[in-house]
């Protein structure tokens, strides 16, 4: 019974639902775009996206602007996790540190994004810096709470039975404390990577001359809604591969909790 609580669906029945929302959303889009009931300005036909996408692989080096957007959301992501992790395990381990560093990561974190934009211009120049320190911005400060939360929730007997058998501070944090953060810790991961692509259009307004944010900016400046479109559903190509990737790799590493 699919729609049993809790009930798990196979594979083949995920790939027809998931299929299904998909091919729904496009027979919606067809019959509004080719019966005219929203002007082609406002919403293009699903063959001119595809006709737009392929004239800018071809024609306009669409390729670049991915790797380029790609290049500077993955700097900064991968900076924020290498900084954040073991940053939220020491808020959680030590209270001294978490007094320290959570108002204001706090107050950073309540920030608009966009407000920052003349500071980091100021701070680092306008060249690939700038753009990854927004993207950065946008994300360390979330990813950082959310694995202090992680290991905050983690049970104090396992704690007191490290001690017990003669672990010492070290021992606990490196071999109790973090083991049992990783698979909630990979799945913030997982949700903080699409929060930083959604920063790329902020990150990429600092003078940039390449990538997907820019492709956007530059197609809305020009009234060129069917670039738009074609750039955002990129963006949404992205983030479903990028998103699959971590399933796979949690389903792989961290199996035992589907078990």
């Amino acid at each position: 019974m699919a729609f049993g609580f809790k009930q798990q669906l196979g594979r083949g029945q995920y790939l027809l639902f998931s299929g299904t929302s998909f091919v729904l959303v496009l027979v919606v889009w067809s019959i509004l775009s080719y019966g005219r009931f929203i002007d082609p300005f406002f919403l293009p036909t699903p063959s001119t996206i595809v006709g737009t996408t392929i004239e800018l692989f071809s024609q306009h080096n669409l390729v670049g602007d991915i790797w380029a957007s790609v290049y500077r959301v993955m700097v900064a992501f991968l900076l924020s996790a290498a900084i954040a992790i073991p940053l939220g395990v020491l808020m959680s381990a030590f209270g001294p540190i978490a007094a320290l560093s959570e108002p204001p990561i706090d107050f950073v974190r309540y920030l608009p994004v966009p407000a920052l934009v003349p500071l980091t211009i100021l701070w680092v120049g306008i060249g690939e810096e700038s753009k990854i320190l927004l993207l950065f911005i946008g994300t360390f400060f979330q990813l950082v709470l959310l694995v202090m939360d992680d290991a905050n929730n983690v049970r104090k007997e396992y704690y007191e039975v490290a001690y017990t058998l003669g672990a010492n501070t070290k021992d606990v944090i490196t071999r109790v404390l973090v083991p049992a953060i990783m698979p909630n810790v990979y799945d913030d991961l997982r949700v903080t990577l699409g929060w930083c692509w959604t920063y790329l259009l902020i990150g990429e307004i600092v003078a940039a001359s390449t990538g997907i944010g820019h492709l956007i900016q530059e197609a809305q400046r020009f009234a060129k809604p069917e670039v738009v479109m074609s750039g955002v559903l990129i963006i949404g190509v992205i983030g479903i591969i990028s998103d699959y990737g971590f399933k796979v790799g949690g389903k792989l590493l961290f199996g035992y909790r589907r078990s």
